[in-house]
């Protein structure tokens, strides 16, 4: 029994613990093989650093030799959940969803070891029992809740307040995530705060259906400080990807507040707390947060890249930023015709798609060799040599 990594886990980045945290340790310290999860529903192509923080925590767990599964909610993401949501969540298609969660696993799997064979990490996904639940079997699990339970959440008492639309298949997303603690035969589920309604309905289930305790660990999520607006928002496209490039990857984190670098150095780095406290007292000392931030920004490329990525990513972060000059290594496309804006940037692999050139043009983020163009309907001749330039990180060369 490792009573340090204990204490780190019971500690470091967690919120609640539901019923209490003496119940998770007591759990801990009788040697006990616990089933511990996380679901993860794929509302976009991409893991976040937020979602990181839960990632790093199941690590701690599996290496104090605890069972651990990852839960692929692509049944639950096209029913749309309605955590912290002040509007109805868009429903995501099959097609969408399959599109979406193609990379998870190798993302997830820049932090959590999947080819452990001792002790191995369960990867599934809740369309596996959801998709052939009977309608008897639905009602029965609606039948352990109340409507009065359902609207005393905190996001849908402010939509009737204010008179938005709440839909009834918003009430069935708390029910089908707690029917996968049950399946699961769950000891444990860890998540986010937004996803303490969402846990502690599965805490019911898993009590009527198996008469057990299923602890409920609620994690802190990365928020400003000083604003409270989430740093990281897979549903606001915020926040910093774990597929990211290690120079957009870099910079990024170098953009975040001052006020949250030490949350994300608890958070979202394996730094011991004694390191990172050093750094606080240095902030508070008078230190320049961007010394700190470039610490950060390492650390974190470097978690997910390697070092020698992170130290180039440095570089060029320095090079442009702080020296004002263009990257050394710039991709270079080879195109000759004139293009519509939009149409040139997704060729030049600056943009997604037309709707997000289109986007960025009209945020004033696009230059073509110095000049900002907001025009979406401006054409570009190829003729010459050019640099453009989208946001503050993403450069292209066209030869």
């Amino acid at each position: 029994m490792n009573k340090v990594k204990i204490q780190e886990v019971l500690s470091r980045s967690i919120d609640t613990i539901y019923p209490s945290r003496q119940d998770l340790e007591k759990l801990l310290e009788s040697g006990k093989k616990l089933r511990i999860y996380m679901g993860i529903d794929p509302t976009a192509t991409y893991v976040h650093l937020g979602h990181a923080t839960n990632y790093i925590i199941l690590k701690r767990f599996h290496e104090l030799g605890h069972k651990i599964i990852v839960v692929v909610g692509d049944f639950t993401a096209m029913i749309g959940d309605p955590s912290d949501k002040k509007s109805f969540r868009k429903r995501l298609t099959k097609k969408e969803v399959a599109e979406n969660l193609k990379t998870y696993k190798d993302q997830i799997g820049k932090i959590l070891d999947f080819s452990d064979k001792k002790n191995p990490i369960e990867f599934r996904f809740n369309s596996q029992w959801l998709s052939k639940l009977k309608f008897e079997d639905i009602i029965n699990i609606a039948s352990h809740f109340t409507v009065q339970q359902m609207i005393e959440r905190d996001t849908f008492e402010k939509r009737i307040k204010e008179r938005k639309p709440l839909f009834v298949s918003e009430f069935f997303y708390p029910l089908m995530q707690g029917y996968d603690s049950v399946v699961l035969d769950a000891d444990v589920e860890v998540g986010g705060t937004d996803q303490t309604f969402n846990m502690l309905a599965g805490r019911s289930l898993v009590k009527s259906y198996l008469d057990k305790e299923k602890i409920v660990v609620s994690t802190t999520l990365l928020e400003n400080p000083l604003t409270g607006e989430k740093l990281m928002s897979k549903s606001l496209g915020t926040g910093i990807a774990l597929n990211e490039k290690p120079n957009e990857m870099f910079g990024k984190a170098m953009s975040l507040p001052d006020e949250a670098i030490i949350q994300v150095f608890i958070d979202c780095t394996y730094l011991s707390m004694t390191q990172i406290d050093q750094y606080r007292g240095e902030m508070s000392e008078g230190k320049n947060p961007r010394d700190i931030k470039l610490i950060l920004a390492r650390k974190i490329v470097s978690q997910f890249h390697g070092q020698h990525e992170a130290e180039k990513a440095e570089a060029n972060f320095i090079q442009i930023f702080q020296k004002k000059e263009l990257p050394d290594e710039i991709r270079e496309f080879k195109l000759d015709g004139t293009f519509n804006l939009p149409q040139l940037l997704v060729e030049v692999e600056s943009a997604d798609s037309m709707s997000d050139a289109r986007r960025l043009i009209k945020a004033g983020a696009v230059e073509v060799d110095g000049a900002k163009i907001t025009d979406v309907s401006a054409k570009i001749s190829t003729h010459k040599d050019m640099i453009i330039k989208v946001g503050k990180r993403r450069f292209a060369k066209i030869k």
